[in-house]
């Protein structure tokens, strides 16, 4: 159950980011198409998080360690870009136009509202 809250999470803190950022768009003609869309991009979101970002921290160890953690960000911003290439190559209308500002912004405010509500919302292990 835990991980179904998860990805709710996820889905409500990116289609949040596409109502604030302009330059991350979402598209669909319906309300069940772009929540559909919604979805599959947190899925993504989260398997590209999954997979790469623990082998990226382990490799780049050292940045993160030289910069006091500030890479993530960068990390975090290009793992966004990188769900919104996989997102365009499923024919998804989900498209973060450029690094900056979209791609920063929008990996921050995803993860500072899913931090935030998975504080608030328990995931079924408490």
């Amino acid at each position: 159950m835990g991980i179904v809250i998860r990805l709710c999470i996820s889905a409500l803190a990116l289609w949040i980011s596409t109502l604030i950022i302009s330059g991350i768009t979402l598209g669909g003609d319906s309300v069940p198409a772009k929540v559909g869309t919604v979805f599959a991009v947190a899925i993504i979101f989260g398997l590209v998080n999954a997979i790469l970002r623990p082998i990226i921290k382990t490799i780049g160890c050292m940045f993160y360690v030289l910069t006091l953690g500030l890479v993530a960000i960068v990390v975090n911003a290009l793992l966004f870009l990188l769900t919104s290439w996989i997102a365009g190559q499923f024919d998804l209308p989900f498209h973060v136009a450029n690094f900056w500002p979209s791609a920063i912004l929008g990996a921050l405010l995803v993860g500072v509202i899913s931090f935030v509500l998975n504080l608030v919302v328990p995931d079924g292990k408490d």
